[in-house]
């Protein structure tokens, strides 16, 4: 279940930047993700309500809470970019190099979560590598 979810995460991805290369035409990249925000957010809430997932709000731990609200400026800062990026790039090269978040994901996962490494992992997150620069040079 994890990869087809994760496999509909990268085609929802992959239409996302279509998608806003042409919305953003015109329009200022940092009015566009604070819009784009807003319907994620609403999205976002709807699901919660919807699951009755809201219940759990009151138990979360102060250190989840700590760490969900760096996780979104976090992706507050990426989504910022990478709207400015499409914005005066191509939608292909800017996906490309915004992919390379897999390889960084990989080295701080093993940097910081201690999680382990394979020959073959570490092959796949060169290659990603080495695609994202053909695709960009």
């Amino acid at each position: 279940m994890w990869f087809l979810l994760a496999l509909l995460s990268a085609v929802f991805a992959a239409a996302t930047s279509i998608l806003a290369k042409v919305g953003i035409n015109g329009v200022n990249s940092h009015l566009a993700t604070a819009l784009r925000t807003v319907v994620v957010l609403g999205m976002a809430w709807m699901m919660v309500f919807l699951t009755g997932a809201q219940t759990g709000l009151g138990s979360i731990s102060r250190r989840s809470w700590i760490f969900l609200i760096l996780s979104g400026l976090a992706t507050g800062a990426s989504w910022l970019c990478y709207y400015r990026a499409l914005q005066l790039g191509t939608a292909a090269r800017t996906a490309a190099v915004d992919k390379l978040s897999v390889v960084i994901t990989f080295v701080l996962a093993a940097v910081f979560l201690r999680e382990a490494f394979t020959l073959k992992s570490l092959a796949g997150a060169v290659l990603i590598a080495a695609g994202t620069l053909l695709m960009v040079l």
